[in-house]
C-alpha cells in the first residue's frame, strides 16, 4: 500500500486551528501596496477562513 503524502505547499499556506477550521492568508497583499488605500491593506491583514466550497479539496490536499 502506498504512503499517504500530503501536499507540501498547501501545508505551508493553510493552517488548521484547534477546532479544525482551515485558515488562510488574505490575497492581494504582496505587491502594488502603494496604490492601495491603508483601509484596504488593514482589511487584508490577518487570517480568513477557507471558503466552504473549497473545504473538501483542501482537506484532501492536507491529508485530513
Amino acid at each position: 500500500m502506498p504512503k499517504m503524502k500530503p501536499h507540501t505547499t498547501t501545508g505551508k499556506r493553510i493552517r488548521v486551528t484547534g477546532s479544525g477550521k482551515l485558515m488562510r492568508e488574505q490575497a492581494g497583499k504582496r505587491h502594488l501596496m502603494e496604490v492601495k488605500a491603508s483601509r484596504v491593506s488593514r482589511r487584508m491583514s490577518g487570517l480568513a477562513e477557507v471558503a466552504k466550497s473549497e473545504l473538501k479539496r483542501m482537506k484532501k490536499l492536507l491529508g485530513r
